[in-house]
């Protein structure tokens, strides 16, 4: 059970072998939402009550992988950037007439805000990653992407994205 902990928490090798884990973690999320949201298929409400989810159930897991790691927030625990990068798409329409480019670029800005706000920790948010445990390691990721998504919806309201 511990191993199969460790490897959801790190998303398997990428968080153990790959530098800037953190950042990769938020890229495999932004994939991995873009997959789901690309054909058009799944609502993206449904995606984010999905991702709501994976971060409810994120918690005791990155919890149990930092206490087999013997540290409080271990840099190799990127399930956390994972389940919360999604939410910065919060509130984006997504036109099905979006271009490639204009997808990729939207994709991209909400990557870029999310880290940025994630490393850098402002208003409160760096407070967030004290709570003990699971929670501490996840609420600080759930924070930045819910500060982000209302800076990249005024950032798409006011692009000529087409």
């Amino acid at each position: 059970m511990d191993r199969l902990v460790l490897l959801l928490a790190t998303l398997g090798p990428i968080g153990r072998k790959l530098p800037a884990p953190g950042t990769f973690g938020s890229l495999v999320g932004v994939g991995f939402y873009y997959l789901l949201l690309a054909p058009g298929a799944i609502d993206p409400a449904i995606i984010h009550s999905a991702f709501g989810i994976l971060a409810l159930l994120s918690i005791p897991i990155c919890g149990k992988a930092a206490r087999l790691l013997n540290k409080k927030d271990p840099q190799e625990v990127i399930l956390d950037e994972f389940v919360a990068q999604p939410f910065v798409f919060l509130g984006v329409q997504w036109p099905a007439v979006l271009s490639v480019h204009s997808v990729c670029l939207v994709l991209g800005l909400g990557f870029a805000l999310f880290r940025v706000l994630d490393i850098l920790k402002p208003l409160g948010i760096g407070r967030l990653q004290h709570l003990p445990g699971g929670t501490g390691i996840v609420a600080d990721d759930i924070a930045a992407s819910l500060v982000a998504a209302p800076c990249l919806w005024w950032i798409c309201a006011n692009l000529p994205l087409s």
